[in-house]
């Protein structure tokens, strides 16, 4: 198997992708390190894992405390002497008219998707370069690619994810580091539950386009083939992800179409 023995670190394990990525990492026998800030779900995941789950690392934090990620990558230095693939899931979404929402949600949205991400694996690319090998694989969405109302300061968090991570690419290509970016439509998640209003507080139901969503094991799948062949973006869902060539190619459609999505 192509990723057995590999240390592979995942942000955002406790539930929907990063719970199904920590199962789907864990049939192919890799070595697992599982991140969030909820210990007791991380513990469900660890335990419902198949193989070897008493060899899984539970490494809980907050993607928003910046200043602790040096730290807790250095305790993953010290036991697994390195991390051969990060995948940064961990974040949160947004359900909020842009002239509504208050400007602590603006910073916690990049303080968590976009300054989580960043920091964590400029944390671990000192060794990747080191060894000359690593791959960082980046949880983004279709908001990352065109423009969602309500989901401004979301949007924005995605946009720089792929302005960061499509540079670094370049730049550590010499290292042999790859960089893949997923850029999804709607899946099976409770991420639009979790999605911050105006006034900072949960949403606390799902969208219809999540219920209908992919499923995070199918998601997992065709995530490990594409860090296996080491693409540098993916799209994934249904007709959603067609807006990317729409909006590129046909921009006065596509802005057509995107103001008929502004409703709550």
């Amino acid at each position: 198997m192509f990723f057995k023995n590999k240390v592979v670190w995942i942000t955002g394990a406790s539930s929907g992708v990063g719970e199904a990525m920590v199962y789907a990492f864990n049939m192919e026998e890799a070595r697992l390190i599982i991140s969030s800030h909820e210990k007791d779900e991380l513990e469900r995941v660890k335990n419902n894992c198949k193989f070897e789950p008493e060899n899984i690392l539970i490494l809980p934090f907050d993607l928003s405390e910046h200043d602790k990620i040096s730290k807790i990558a250095n305790a993953v230095f010290n036991k697994f002497k390195k991390v051969d693939i990060l995948f940064n899931i961990g974040g949160v979404s947004q359900r909020a008219y842009a002239k509504d929402t208050i400007v602590e949600v603006d910073k916690r949205l990049m303080d968590i998707n976009y300054f989580g991400a960043m920091i964590l694996s400029k944390a671990v690319l000192p060794e990747m370069i080191k060894n000359k090998s690593g791959h960082i694989a980046v949880m983004s969405s279709l908001a990352g690619k065109f423009e969602i109302p309500l989901r401004s300061a979301y949007a924005a968090s995605k946009h720089a994810l792929h302005g960061f991570f499509d540079t670094l690419r370049a730049e550590v290509y010499e290292y042999n580091i790859k960089i893949t970016l997923f850029c999804s439509a709607y899946i099976k998640t409770n991420i639009a539950v979790n999605a911050l209003k105006e006034n900072g507080k949960t949403q606390e139901f799902n969208d219809p386009g999540a219920e209908k969503g992919l499923d995070p094991a199918v998601f997992a799948q065709k995530a490990l083939k594409a860090i296996k062949s080491g693409k540098y973006e993916v799209l994934t869902g249904g007709k959603e992800k067609y807006g990317v060539y729409i909006k590129r190619f046909f921009p006065r459609l596509f802005a057509k179409i995107i103001r008929k999505q502004n409703v709550r």
